[in-house]
């Protein structure tokens, strides 16, 4: 990948002792754990709440809808945060535990039998109480907001352990490393699908959830132990301090009076063929 002048400049200088092909294994593990235990979880998630929440199928596609809707709009906001506060090191971190924390409560719903709505016979279940839909949407919301740390950020983040624009072979290096990280991202979906789901329908809830929470716990590890080993990028200048800036220098000059209409009063020519605009503000000669 080519960088412009203005690019390069922006971009901060790192120490090359850190970082490297050897951090791949800690950043790589951490994103195919993630998926591994949350796409088999998306995928199974309406059968969950149709047996064990006695949700009716409406309702338990709006609530799956609406989950993975906001799975897929919060990584937004984890990469502007990641590039104008935290970092993308910060930003994973976070996101893994909150992402652990949400599995650990989801699996908690299923061993706890009181955190599950009473259904004696197929004709007398009873509604979940509020306790208990918030017990489940606390697990989901938690869940959510992981990914939203670890999706945007594990890509780039692993773009700085191994960029590096003084090597003649960087943009080849890139390339190969982009189709590797997409190769595993694919196997790792495939696995959760077949294998998630199937431990889940055949040896029940709690240890369909509990797996997954296996595989988070070891994810965070493996993140945590490369600690060390990082090119740790600073995040740049907050884009809310730019725009914050601009709407209070236009409400500080809100009762500024106009120029006046005479265009040679306050346009500078320099032989340009401009002279004043029109109300459309549009230039005319």
């Amino acid at each position: 990948m080519e960088m412009s002048i203005e690019q390069k400049k922006a971009t901060p200088k790192v120490e090359r002792k850190k970082g490297g092909f050897r951090t791949l294994p800690f950043i790589i593990a951490n994103e195919t754990f993630e998926r591994v235990a949350n796409v088999g979880l998306h995928v199974n998630m309406i059968l969950y709440l149709l047996q064990e929440y006695n949700f009716d199928p409406a309702t338990g596609a709006i609530v799956v809808f609406l989950w993975n809707a906001v799975s897929n709009c919060i990584p937004m906001f984890g990469a502007f945060l990641s590039d104008s506060g935290l970092g993308r090191f910060r930003v994973i971190a976070l996101g893994t535990i909150i992402d652990l924390a949400g599995l650990v409560v989801l699996w908690l719903t299923a061993i706890i039998r009181r955190a599950r709505p009473e259904c004696h016979n197929e004709e007398a279940c009873a509604k979940p109480t509020s306790f208990q839909l918030l017990f489940l949407f606390s697990a989901l919301a938690l869940m959510a907001l992981g990914a939203g740390g670890i999706r945007p950020c594990t890509l780039a983040f692993t773009a700085d352990q191994i960029s590096n624009p003084e090597n003649p072979q960087n943009e080849r290096t890139l390339k190969s490393f982009f189709n590797w990280y997409y190769v595993s991202v694919g196997v790792s979906v495939s696995i959760s699908v077949i294998f998630i789901v199937y431990i889940q329908v055949k040896a029940g809830w709690a240890v369909g959830f509990g797996i997954p929470v296996g595989l988070m716990t070891f994810s965070t590890l493996m993140y945590f132990l490369g600690s060390s080993l990082y090119v740790k990028v600073k995040p740049n200048k907050s884009l809310l301090t730019s725009f914050a800036q601009v709407i209070a220098a236009a409400w500080k000059n809100r009762h500024l009076s106009l120029p006046p209409t005479n265009s040679d009063a306050w346009y500078f020519h320099n032989d340009s063929i401009l002279v004043q605009p029109t109300d459309k503000v549009r230039y005319v000669t």
